[in-house]
């Protein structure tokens, strides 16, 4: 591809309504959705994922869903490879592109590349994960700006995560992640993005995921947990442990009480989706909107896609 492609990423915490908007918005512009769901990736798991209904695959054509069985091996980087190769190729038939989901780690990938194994240490960023709560990030982000200003000046003072990260990799590897970034490239501008951000009160998406728990509950999560044991995919893979799942597996096999796995299922949840907005909002070029502004997100995409015909 001669330039980069525009990207129009809407993401945000579970349960704010992500698959619906990004149809609302996708289907009038005769758009495909890259799903950025690291549990949707895998068949089979249908209800605890809320993957986007038959309906809603037939309104917009989506990608990245159903992709692997759970016993496979899937991450970021395979992530990225697929997303890729279908960005590439709706690029090259005029397609508009979104990608919605909410694991900011895919999106990381997708959008900024990932670095190789070789350059992490866990106990360098166990260390360092230590003095961000014993000395506060401030202190962490000072350093940060004296052995790597470059670096710093595109990290926001409150982005925990590349803070730790960025010195992390210059205490294994003796250079700043910003020459790496240079020599591997990821400092390129991948493609060119529309980042939309969904969000609520938090007390009205709180009880929004308390009442999706009681309808994934009633749509017969329990039963397609049961089903995925009995194929033979056991509670210990990966994607068996992601929530929802592991609750069900624990029930299942007599560790938990109903009431208290119903309990925890809930709590897990809302502590995921507040994880997942302390992840989006470090991020400053991410636009927020409540998800009833579909025609003001409209107005946001148009003029985007405008600029970047």
């Amino acid at each position: 591809m001669s330039e980069a492609p525009p990207l129009i990423i809407i993401s945000g915490p579970t349960g704010v309504g992500k698959t619906d908007v990004a149809v609302a918005l996708a289907e009038p512009l005769g758009a495909e959705i890259i799903s950025a769901d690291a549990v949707q990736v895998y068949r089979h798991m249908d209800i605890g994922t809320a993957k986007p209904s038959q309906e809603q695959q037939a309104r917009v054509r989506h990608h990245l869903i159903d992709v692997v069985d759970p016993d496979e091996p899937f991450n970021a980087a395979l992530y990225k490879t697929m997303a890729d190769a279908v960005i590439k190729n709706l690029y090259q038939k005029g397609r508009p592109i979104f990608v919605a989901g909410g694991t900011g780690l895919y999106i990381k990938a997708l959008t900024r590349g990932l670095f190789p194994s070789e350059e992490q240490d866990s106990d360098v960023r166990k260390g360092l994960r230590q003095e961000a709560e014993t000395l506060g990030l401030e202190r962490l982000y000072e350093r940060l700006q004296q052995v790597d200003p470059v670096a710093a000046g595109r990290i926001h003072p409150n982005d925990t995560y590349r803070i730790i990260r960025a010195i992390e990799v210059y205490k294994v590897t003796g250079q700043p992640i910003s020459q790496h970034q240079r020599v591997h490239g990821f400092g390129d501008v991948r493609y060119r993005m529309l980042r939309i951000g969904l969000t609520l009160d938090r007390n009205i998406l709180y009880d929004y995921i308390n009442r999706r728990v009681d309808h994934m509950l009633a749509s017969g999560l329990l039963e397609e947990v049961r089903w995925l044991l009995g194929q033979g995919y056991p509670s210990t893979l990966k994607p068996m442990r992601s929530i929802g799942y592991r609750h069900m597996g624990d029930y299942l096999e007599g560790r938990v009480t109903w009431d208290e796995t119903v309990r925890l299922f809930k709590r897990d949840t809302r502590r995921y989706a507040k994880r997942q907005y302390t992840w989006f909002k470090a991020d400053p070029e991410i636009h927020w909107f409540e998800p009833g502004r579909i025609e003001d997100m409209r107005k946001r995409i148009d003029l985007f896609l405008t600029r970047s015909a």
